[in-house]
């Protein structure tokens, strides 16, 4: 990795949509480092808890370079839409990639410290492992099971899903001695809140719920995010229920399809016929074992054809697929270009990379639900699209 003398700030981010706390966050890596580049890792079309992006790649990059960001790279989709182990180490490894020193994160509790204690508890306590054991034996879900080993052993607890990610990034940083400094800014909204505050900083998950309902949320987003927002169709996961539907009724043998185990598989064909959104399906087939969160994903892996065999093929990031840049996160980069031992992607060619060609596939099921201009744009970016450039 590439080592330079100031700080090259990273942060991880979805922007669904970008929104008032995504600014404040910018804001507060400014102060923490001055005149530094900022990088961002950006989620791209769907999301990592299984959800649909509401505003595309391009969109929300051209709104972060707008607001502060030099560089846009983006999260392939094997990272971005997984648990948070595996969106941790793609987006940690493409940060390393870049010469990232300094990685800043919203967090609910605010404690570096206690973070890292409970990493080193599962990296090199001799103990962890085997209580997380007793744990899934009695019935828990695989993240519950974690949660409570390392309650037992530390004392603490850390539930909420910011810290969660926070746990996974500092995972990846420590078990790889990446030397990356990791750092957290306070979480200042509660990110489950499905209804709009007063207050000027709301959940991406309210805002998005706000849009569905037709309710105002100029109080809870940027003036950019906002004239991209306004009177534009808001696609939601139920866009896509029938394609679901249809795939999953004549599928022969779901088990191909990444997550989907045999039990989850009877399940599916049991209910799908009796369930008519996202939403309802989900709530059927999950269980102590199996979260929504994690059925969600597995939906989207079905719709996405993501199977068993690419997600073992797509286990390491390849390379660097760039979205936007400012003066400043093109200097940085042609600096530091030599110096980076996979390929910088700036446009499209199926021959660079099998995941980066499963990407134009996510890009085309992702336009299926638009109207006719709209889908036509998204797939022509895909290929046509140079990185944004600050005006």
């Amino acid at each position: 990795m590439l080592v330079l003398s100031k700080h090259i700030v990273g942060i991880i981010a979805e922007y669904n949509p970008f929104h008032n706390g995504h600014l404040y966050h910018i804001e507060k890596v400014k102060e923490m480092f001055p005149d530094s580049p900022i990088i961002l890792v950006l989620g791209g079309n769907f999301t990592q808890r299984g959800d649909i992006s509401i505003l595309d790649k391009w969109e929300k990059t051209a709104i972060a370079i707008k607001y502060g960001i030099d560089l846009v790279v983006e999260l392939p989709f094997p990272f971005s839409c997984a648990s948070a182990d595996i969106f941790a180490k793609g987006s940690i490894d493409i940060l390393n990639h870049l010469g990232v020193t300094d990685l800043v994160f919203g967090s609910e509790s605010d404690d570096i410290k206690g973070i890292k204690r409970l990493v080193e508890t599962q990296l090199f306590n001799k103990d962890f492992d085997s209580l997380v054991q007793v744990y899934l034996r009695m019935g828990y879900n695989y993240p519950t099971s974690l949660s409570k080993a390392l309650e037992d052993i530390t004392g603490d607890c850390f539930k909420l899903p910011n810290d969660i990610l926070g746990i996974s990034y500092v995972k990846v940083i420590l078990s790889n001695n990446y030397k990356i400094t990791p750092h957290t800014i306070k979480r200042t909204n509660d990110y489950h809140s499905k209804e709009l505050d007063k207050k000027s900083i709301n959940s991406a998950t309210s805002i998005r719920e706000a849009l569905l309902d037709g309710k105002d949320i100029k109080n809870s987003v940027p003036s950019i995010t906002y004239n991209y927002l306004k009177n534009k169709k808001i696609p939601k996961l139920d866009d896509y229920f029938n394609l679901l539907k249809y795939k999953i009724i004549s599928s022969n043998d779901l088990t191909i399809y990444n997550l989907v185990d045999s039990g989850i598989s009877t399940k599916l064909k049991k209910e799908i016929l009796n369930s008519y959104s996202f939403d309802e399906l989900i709530n059927k087939v999950k269980s102590k074992n199996a979260t929504y969160a994690k059925i969600s994903r597995t939906l989207i892996y079905i719709l996405c054809d993501y199977t068993k065999e690419q997600a073992s093929e797509f286990k390491d990031i390849k390379y660097i697929r760039l979205l936007g840049f400012s003066n400043k996160g093109r200097s940085y980069l042609n600096k530091i270009k030599k110096d980076i031992d996979i390929p910088i992607i700036s446009k499209f060619t199926r021959e660079k990379d099998k995941m980066l060609e499963y990407e134009y596939q996510i890009t085309k099921i992702y336009s299926l639900v638009f109207d006719k201009d709209k889908a036509k744009s998204l797939i022509e970016a895909f290929y046509k699209m140079k990185p944004i450039r600050e005006d």
